[in-house]
């Protein structure tokens, strides 16, 4: 074990050296380069903070609301038969917009239910293998500059229901 902690701590200063000695022998102004690319990179972050607000205000509303919950038990009533528990619906809809809104109702959920319960172990697999769709579609595409869209929702749509299927069948398997 001694070896791989050894190995994970030199792996970062030795990369930033090998991009450091590449770029000086590519004849290329590395330290130009480095101030360009955070310029472009703070650039960014100020063009996207408007949408990162409105999305965080618009889940936080909605969720002090209560509006998410009553809409998890209606949902739920269909989705409780089918093995998905009507109590997740809310962390399903909230993680496609913002993952760290639906880290607030993560922890709400590990309070309630536990960590090793069927319901912690879902939401565990869910958080892990579902995307923030609406978030990235919104920030990334806008600064990207992309408007060829046509099946990205659909297809994120599906990525999304796989990974709650795949996450309810594999929860059930270890608990």
């Amino acid at each position: 074990m001694s070896v791989l902690a050894n190995i994970s701590n030199i792996i970062i200063p030795v990369l930033i050296f090998y991009i450091i000695a590449y770029g000086m022998a590519a004849k290329t102004q590395v330290y130009e380069s480095f101030i360009k690319g955070a310029k472009d990179g703070l650039k960014t972050v100020v063009e996207i903070t408007p949408t990162l607000i409105g999305l965080m205000v618009a889940v936080s509303v909605l969720r002090a609301s209560g509006f998410l919950e009553f809409l998890g038990s209606l949902i739920g009533k269909v989705t409780d038969p089918l093995g998905f528990p009507g109590e997740l619906v809310p962390l399903t809809l909230v993680k496609m917009f913002s993952s760290s809104a639906a880290t607030g109702l993560v922890l709400d959920i590990f309070k309630r239910y536990g960590t090793d319960s069927l319901m912690g172990m879902i939401t565990s697999l869910m958080m892990s293998s579902t995307e923030t769709i609406f978030y990235t579609m919104s920030v990334y595409f806008m600064v990207a500059k992309v408007h060829k869209t046509k099946w990205t929702l659909p297809g994120a749509l599906i990525a999304t229901l796989a990974g709650t299927v795949a996450s309810i069948i594999l929860a059930g398997m270890i608990v």
